[in-house]
């Protein structure tokens, strides 16, 4: 494949290299065994005209440089402790943009749900923007491996970025490997290219022309543009922006690329059991990574099939992770990471005090007078609106290395990956799911908790609250194909298996008639202790219309022992009764909304309706509402 390039005359790119580089990093780069990376970096100089040019190996020196740059550039700011800093992105570059992320697609065509745009349109646009874009600044070449060192799982990015933030941030959440770039095993295999710039910055060092943020990705190339934005959801090319590309990957090849956790649970006799699971942000996808027994991966999953098994590795080695709300006793492993001395962490958009101690909303102390997303922040602070402005953005962020979790599960550097067992869905519903319930077979639990999942808004999401969002696999902001060839892809992969993993549902934020939550945070733990023993066929489950789900007396045992507390029969009933109406309700709203997705496969309309009919006959039998008590054992 001929890659696209920044510029299509020729010239003496080796010239242009050699006098824009120094000895050291002209050789680092033409070590590496691909004269068309030579080229396409060599654009970019005439194009960007950076300053200078650093290219990553990934040892001590560099580690410590890139750290040392990003304070010298004020991009990161010091704390009181030696390892941690505070970065900020200014009050119009806080998050993901979504208007102004699209995928490129030679014909333009219109993808539902995806943000698209003709591809020679955003070519031309992007490389207008890419204009001198870094005069005056040092350029860094990063080449990172997502996933462990020479696993036939892993994939391969080369990140291109004008921030010392941004170098950082990749240098904590992926491996760096220059050696299988210089090897030519990279080459050999294919690799994503990421180019980034900040963009002209004002006086805060935040980017300026906001107006012009820009983030596309080009599938035919493999290469994601990022430019007038240094958030890191916008710009850190390996995590959400490689998850479009290896997601259009995986399509080609007939794999899976997750928005999903990678876990360990602990049945009898300590062994270990591994589950991926998915859930949209605000709905417990963090806080069962960190309940369960192990941690292989807190965000992303690559599940391949391995000699008939399904096999997941976490490309990642760092989390970067919502802080709001992290505090000592329901996140003291993470809370413990964050403040101790020794961890290396980079906080974004917290507020940083004036004594240098990082505070976020979460921390039981009372917040001080600092620097904030906004520049400064007092109590008693009001925003132009009048109310008052958050001391801490309610999308900050830390980022920071798995490996100081006591709970790291030492096979996140298995080549061949941890085999997936079962895979976990979950929403945030008040009102119609069961707290746990397994999926009859993969089809079925693809469908129905997979394609079909929803979640409410809540309070942190513009919009009405407790509006039920359309959220297909957790992963929708980050579909690069239609959400009918996913679910496609997911019924290939089911075909290549010997051993299928178990689908099952969760759902924490079951309400009762008076609003309040049907069970507490820690009840998960619970729920992904009864998954691993179905998975092993050591507890028997009762069928309903929807699934299988847990006996009681199973639960009071599971409450007893890993939770210290008696579990009563009215929560049970309470928490597994069968709601007809709301699932008969679900099934239209699902219905509708596959039906104006072209490429839906017809499958699901076939699950849906079978599921519909075994719903009216319950109801005939049982009623709308259906105690768990009433029903026989599977």
């Amino acid at each position: 494949m001929v890659r696209e390039r920044l510029l299509y005359e020729e010239y003496d790119y080796m010239d242009v290299l050699e006098k824009s580089m120094d000895k050291i990093h002209f050789k680092r780069l033409i070590d590496i065994p691909d004269p068309e990376l030579h080229r396409w970096i060599s654009d970019i100089i005439l194009v960007a005209k950076p300053e200078s040019i650093y290219v990553v190996k990934g040892d001590q020196g560099d580690f410590d440089f890139v750290r040392k740059k990003a304070l010298e550039n004020r991009e990161e700011i010091p704390t009181r402790y030696k390892y941690k800093t505070v970065h900020f992105d200014g009050p119009r570059d806080l998050a993901r943009d979504r208007a102004n992320t699209k995928i490129l697609i030679p014909s333009g065509e219109n993808i539902p749900y995806i943000n698209t745009l003709r591809r020679d349109l955003g070519l031309s646009e992007i490389k207008g923007l890419f204009r001198d874009v870094m005069k005056g600044k040092m350029m860094f070449i990063l080449p990172v491996c997502m996933g462990p060192h020479r696993s036939d799982f892993t994939l391969y990015g080369l990140q291109v970025t004008d921030s010392a933030y941004v170098t950082h941030s990749d240098m904590i959440l992926y491996r760096v490997c220059y050696d299988e770039f210089r090897d030519g095993t990279a080459i050999k295999k294919g690799y994503m290219r990421f180019l980034h710039s900040v963009g002209e910055l004002d006086e805060r060092v935040w980017s300026k022309n906001i107006q012009y943020r820009r983030i596309y990705i080009d599938l035919e190339d493999d290469t994601v543009y990022s430019v007038n934005t240094e958030y890191a959801g916008n710009t850190v090319g390996p995590k959400k922006l490689a998850l479009r590309l290896c997601v259009y990957r995986g399509y080609r090849e007939g794999w899976l690329c997750e928005h999903m956790f990678i876990v360990g649970v602990k049945g009898p006799g300590d062994r270990v059991t591994y589950f991926t699971g998915a859930y949209p942000a605000g709905c417990g996808k963090t806080s069962t990574t960190m309940i369960a027994d192990t941690i292989v991966g807190d965000d992303l999953a690559i599940i391949r099939d391995y000699k008939g098994e399904a096999r997941a590795i976490n490309p990642e080695i760092g989390s970067f992770g919502i802080i709001d709300g992290v505090n000592p006793k329901d996140d003291p492993e993470l809370y413990r990471v964050l403040l101790d001395p020794e961890t290396e962490v980079i906080f974004s958009n917290i507020l940083l005090c004036e004594d240098g101690e990082p505070w976020w909303n979460g921390r039981p102390e009372p917040p001080c007078k600092g620097l904030n997303w906004n520049i400064e922040w007092w109590p008693g602070k009001k925003g132009k609106d009048g109310r008052p402005e958050p001391p801490s953005h309610p999308n900050a962020r830390f980022t920071t290395y798995l490996k100081y979790f006591e709970k790291l599960d030492p096979r996140i550097d298995d080549p061949n990956g941890v085999p997936v067992s079962g895979m976990i869905f979950g929403g945030r519903d008040s009102d119609t799911h069961v707290p746990v319930e397994e999926a009859f077979d993969w089809v079925h639990g693809i469908v129905t908790k997979g394609a079909a999942l929803e979640s409410e808004r809540t309070a942190a999401v513009l919009g009405g609250v407790g509006v039920r969002e359309f959220s297909p696999f957790a992963i929708l902001d980050f579909l690069s194909i239609s959400v009918g060839k996913y679910i496609e892809l997911h019924f290939r992969f089911e075909e290549k298996l010997e051993k299928k993993p178990r689908i099952f549902g969760v759902n924490y934020f079951l309400k009762d008639k008076k609003g309040r939550f049907l069970n507490e945070k820690t009840d998960k733990r619970v729920w992904l202790k009864w998954m691993e023993l179905r998975v092993h066929g050591e507890v028997d489950a009762i069928t309903t219309p929807t699934g299988y789900i847990p006996i009681y007396n199973d639960l009071v045992v599971l409450f007893r022992r890993e939770l210290g507390k008696e579990y009563s029969e009215v929560d049970y009933e309470e928490q597994f009764m069968v709601r007809i109406p709301q699932h008969l309700e679900k099934i239209e709203r699902i219905w509708k909304i596959y039906s104006e997705i072209p490429d839906t496969p017809k499958i699901l309309f076939e699950v849906l309706d079978e599921q519909k009919e075994r719903l009216k006959k319950y109801r005939d039998r049982y009623g709308d509402y259906i105690s768990p008590f009433k029903l026989d054992h599977k």
